[in-house]
């Protein structure tokens, strides 16, 4: 099957709420793919989700359980903030549940979260620090995470989810201490976009670091780069030539 696929400016626009929430859970289910791709896998740990276009307290989420890799469209399931699967045949990730429902309660402007135990991102979390502004890419972030600086083991409740969307605020990404990372977007391909981006600076600044100091960007130059690189648009367009690669390399994951 040969998929052929156009470079995408802007965002597009729906003519129907079936339209929109079929699209917006293949995108998810490429995320899902790129993220295995990406190494962000870890066991059964992780999850990305999207608000539901018409019923704006629900939310789709990977099934517990099942390979990041293997996820496609139509395996997606339906989650309330009640945490109950109302549509779908496999279970919910209780800590998906628990975290992702407040940061949506929380953020009503987001569409999509993503959190993974990815391997730089665990890393970086370990020295509860926010990172710092050493690289174009990293200026994405540039006075715009939080740090969730706590840690009591796997989130199953609900008020540890609460307490991370507070730490969230309103910036774009949160590095939840001894755990990992959050990204938020206007979009599922946001949400993603950043996931990959903080978890490469994250590696960067590792890197960086372990061989000297780094030299800080001034703030000027950090505030002007983020003005280009860390706006919502940008967020989106950045994400897109990676939907082009999955959805052309595993078209299987539209189903």
């Amino acid at each position: 099957m040969t998929v052929k696929l156009k470079l995408s400016y802007k965002p597009p626009v729906f003519s129907s709420v079936e339209e929109e929430r079929q699209h917006l859970k293949q995108k998810l289910a490429a995320a899902f793919r790129l993220f295995s791709k990406f190494g962000f896998d870890e066991g059964v740990a992780g999850h990305i989700t999207a608000r539901d276009p018409e019923l704006k307290d629900h939310f789709w989420v990977n099934p517990f359980g099942m390979h990041f890799s293997q996820i496609s469209a139509s395996d997606l399931i339906l989650c309330n903030h009640k945490g109950e699967v109302v549509e779908g045949n496999y279970p919910v990730n209780r800590a998906a549940f628990a975290i992702h429902s407040q940061v949506h309660a929380a953020r009503p402007d987001i569409i999509a979260a993503a959190h993974a135990h990815s391997v730089y991102g665990k890393s970086w979390s370990s020295l509860g620090r926010l990172l710092d502004p050493i690289t174009q890419d990293a200026c994405a972030f540039y006075q715009d995470h939080s740090l969730f600086d706590d840690f009591t083991g796997v989130v199953h409740e609900i008020e540890e989810g609460r307490r991370i969307g507070q730490a969230l605020g309103d910036k774009k990404a949160c590095i939840l201490r001894n755990h990992g990372l959050l990204t938020v977007g206007r979009s599922v391909d946001e949400a993603a976009w950043w996931f990959i981006t903080m978890e490469r600076s994250c590696q960067a600044q590792l890197l960086a670091e372990a061989v000297g100091k780094p030299v800080i960007i001034d703030n000027e130059s950090a505030s002007n780069t983020y003005n280009t690189v860390g706006t919502s648009s940008a967020g989106w367009f950045q994400f897109q030539p990676l939907w082009n690669r999955i959805v052309k390399e595993q078209p299987d994951l539209l189903d």
